[in-house]
């Protein structure tokens, strides 16, 4: 993985300290044009992946990216999966069984289980996992998208509900079907480690807030410390600023020296903020690809 990833929090206006920021970035990032233009940016500043949801909008950039193979021959993208809203709507609208329809092939076997009122069924998890997720890697096919994540809000329920075979179905499924690395995005990484390695899953890539004041970091600080020394985890770390209350230089050097994290995600909108946290993830992390 590269070491620097840029994210997508701010195209659509999520901001965990400021509302009205949210709001605002909502607003400026409507059209696809803005949301390219931020891209771009990083892009041309040396940051090549981009760790994006599977929100409709996202089908559009993809789009774009294979439009212009030779301008984007090093753009990559890591999809992070279900986009939970698109979900919820349609079993709000639709009810749970008439979701699954909405998103699921309209012929085959798994149809004819759903008429017939088993899609519950233990035999159908697996067949309707797989379908789903293969209906939400459509929109990156013909681009490079080396590694697939789970979404948190996702990832915390099944681990809440202890149904953590899905993780094994989801492991196994991307990467004999699509050839590409799994990994799990939670807000409690020592816990989610525990239950990967009961399921057989070592070493998994893990997305979780790291940074030096602990903030968001469910399970406890000296928890996560303890499963970045022993080498149990890849982790990537998000939140690494504190959504603002650690200073960027002081945040990055002091993530640079925590042995197993080979990644930091990030979000911006700002010209100035990617060009500055890629200089010191250069700075502190050695060259940020």
């Amino acid at each position: 993985m590269d070491k620097l990833l840029f994210g997508d929090n701010q195209f659509f206006g999520i901001n965990h300290m400021s509302e009205e920021k949210a709001r605002a970035q909502a607003m400026r990032f409507q059209k696809t044009d803005a949301i390219m233009e931020v891209l771009d940016t990083a892009y041309e500043s040396g940051i090549h992946t981009f760790m994006c949801t599977t929100h409709d909008r996202i089908a559009e950039v993809a789009a774009r990216v294979k439009a212009d193979p030779v301008k984007y021959d090093k753009f990559q993208f890591y999809p992070c999966m279900p986009y939970a809203h698109k979900y919820a709507n349609a079993v709000t609208e639709h009810g749970m069984v008439g979701a699954l329809r909405e998103f699921m092939p309209k012929d085959g076997l798994l149809s004819t289980a759903l008429a017939g009122g088993k899609a519950l069924a233990t035999k159908e998890v697996d067949g309707i996992s797989k379908v789903l997720i293969d209906m939400e890697m459509k929109m990156f096919e013909g681009t490079k998208a080396p590694v697939v994540f789970i979404q948190n809000v996702f990832t915390d329920l099944l681990l809440g509900m202890g149904f953590t075979r899905a993780f094994k179905i989801f492991d196994d499924h991307v990467r004999e079907s699509w050839g590409v690395e799994p990994a799990y995005i939670t807000m409690n990484m020592p816990a989610l480690l525990d239950a990967l390695e009961k399921e057989g899953i070592e070493q998994p890539i893990i997305c979780s807030n790291i940074n030096k004041i602990g903030f968001r970091m469910s399970g406890g600080f000296d928890a996560y410390l303890d499963a970045l020394k022993s080498g149990r985890v890849r982790a990537v770390a998000m939140s690494v600023y504190a959504s603002g209350a650690i200073p960027a230089d002081e945040a990055i050097h002091w993530i640079s020296e925590l042995p197993g994290v080979e990644s930091i995600v990030f979000g911006a909108s700002s010209a100035g903020n990617i060009r500055g946290t890629k200089e010191l993830v250069d700075q502190y992390m050695g060259e940020a690809v």
